[in-house]
């Protein structure tokens, strides 16, 4: 009579939140409670895991309340019933119970009897092996292949660190923000490396976002919480790639929060990158974020002319090739974008060396490059850009790129050149060959003039905003 007086408490209990949520929080987060008994007002409902509990706890603590109390009076208390161990055919599963409330001590007590002691951890389970974890690193990603140079030195030496006493420095969480192709997930993929060499015993895991969250949306649908969440805290070092695109994922971020603070409080190790640094980051629980500043924050910037040129002997040398002095220049020069392009350049360059039966030199690099790095097919074309600004300033788009050394021929020169390094693809070399044939360096000495001026020169400042309207005007025509 017990059971079937409390499934029908729990059912009228149901009835009443039906009505307080929507259907899918309904499926999700009360169908699969199961009502246990009912003694002296309190109704104990067994949940399928630990962070079922908390969740309900967190979330819906008024709908429960209200349905409680309206069925079982004023005096209606709940306790959960948590599943830490769902047993097997020679062990029963093992039950935490919890009263309802917040900063109520939890009552840890089987349900059977015959299982562990109140100092029992809700989450005691079978320990992953390392040996056989699979790590999801590409051994290939090491610090003996990661180029250092002024625009990742602070973050490989606090990789190096973390590297060589995991959880125990200062720098936890390790967040490294960069934009595409500076190394961000070389550099992580390096520390997890090295601390698999030399600590065999740490479980190490690399994981980005996606597949996070398809992880946690999958264990969701099958009722898997307890197995999702007791294996991320047995990893010892978790890195996380590309955290940003969890932004507005309200529930993954629930997780992770869950996660990073266990995994935190017991000394592990936490590695994340993004593109931006967390105070930038938008669409996210600000208790997240304030933990992504406990430890270090360390930029990748796109590497200067000397790191690139590194990095293509470098990686040249690794494929046991060599390579002239001038090609490397004049590709460390022309590839003006991040370092993926580069590798895909020097691949290329590689295939057509091969392909051709070739030797590598300049004249086959220029023409590898050529064929590579094109300007944007846009109306923003550099013809456009140098009329536009031209016509602002009154002065003759030839005279631009001819040489008259006059402040107000210069001034607009710079200006166009400042343009295109926005508005086009071309490298810095390729803006130079369309101003009379100029180098590089005069490009870059013509945007840092420009960014000068824009900051102590109000009038300046404003006309160059006044032609972004025109450019933005054009593109989005």
């Amino acid at each position: 009579m017990e059971v079937a007086t409390t499934t029908t408490i729990w059912t009228d209990c149901l009835e009443i939140i039906k009505l307080n949520v929507d259907e899918q929080s309904f499926n999700t987060w009360f169908k699969p409670i199961v009502p246990v008994r009912n003694e002296n007002d309190v109704l104990t409902i067994q949940v399928p895991s630990q962070f079922f509990y908390e969740w309900l706890e967190e979330n819906y603590v008024p709908v429960l309340k209200k349905a409680v109390r309206q069925v079982l009076g004023e005096n209606g208390r709940l306790e959960y019933s948590v599943v830490v161990d769902s047993g097997n055919q020679q062990n029963p599963p093992v039950m935490v119970n919890y009263p309802n409330g917040h900063g109520i001590k939890k009552n840890i007590q089987p349900l059977n009897g015959n299982g562990p002691s109140a100092d029992y951890s809700p989450f005691a389970y079978k320990a992953l092996d390392p040996r056989t974890v699979n790590s999801r690193l590409n051994p290939n990603y090491l610090f003996d292949n990661f180029v250092e140079g002024d625009c990742n030195r602070l973050a490989r030496s606090a990789g190096v660190a973390v590297a060589k006493k995991p959880g125990t420095t200062s720098f936890n969480p390790l967040m490294l923000y960069g934009g595409v192709g500076v190394g961000k997930t070389h550099l992580i993929q390096a520390i997890g490396n090295e601390i698999k060499k030399n600590m065999p015993d740490k479980v190490v895991l690399y994981v980005d976002q996606n597949d996070f969250t398809n992880q946690f949306l999958n264990a969701l649908q099958n009722l898997k919480m307890q197995e999702f969440q007791n294996f991320y805290l047995q990893v010892d070092l978790l890195i996380l790639d590309d955290v940003q695109f969890l932004a507005g994922r309200e529930k993954t971020q629930e997780i992770f929060f869950n996660i990073f603070n266990q995994l935190h409080q017991s000394g592990k190790q936490i590695i994340m990158t993004s593109d931006c640094p967390p105070r930038d980051l938008k669409g996210f629980q600000e208790r997240l974020l304030s933990r992504f500043k406990w430890g270090l924050t360390a930029d990748l910037q796109e590497p200067d002319f000397e790191t690139k040129l590194a990095i293509i002997n470098n990686k040249m040398q690794s494929d046991g090739i060599e390579i002239p002095k001038e090609v490397a220049e004049y590709l460390a020069y022309s590839v003006d974008t991040n370092l993926r392009d580069m590798e895909g350049v020097l691949n290329s360059l590689l295939f057509h060396a091969t392909l051709l039966k070739r030797n590598i030199d300049l004249d086959l690099a220029k023409e590898v490059l050529k064929n590579i790095i094109k300007e944007i097919q846009s109306d923003v074309s550099v013809d456009y850009i140098q009329k536009t600004v031209a016509d602002f300033f009154k002065v003759g788009t030839e005279q631009m790129k001819g040489k008259v050394k006059k402040r107000e021929i210069v001034i607009p020169r710079q200006t166009a050149m400042y343009f295109c390094k926005r508005y086009t693809q071309l490298t810095l070399a390729l803006i130079g060959e369309n101003f009379g044939g100029r180098d590089h360096s005069t490009v870059i000495h013509a945007l840092e003039s420009v960014e000068d001026m824009m900051k102590v020169d109000s009038n300046f400042k404003n006309s160059v905003d006044e032609l972004t309207k025109k450019f933005k005007s054009r593109m989005s025509a």
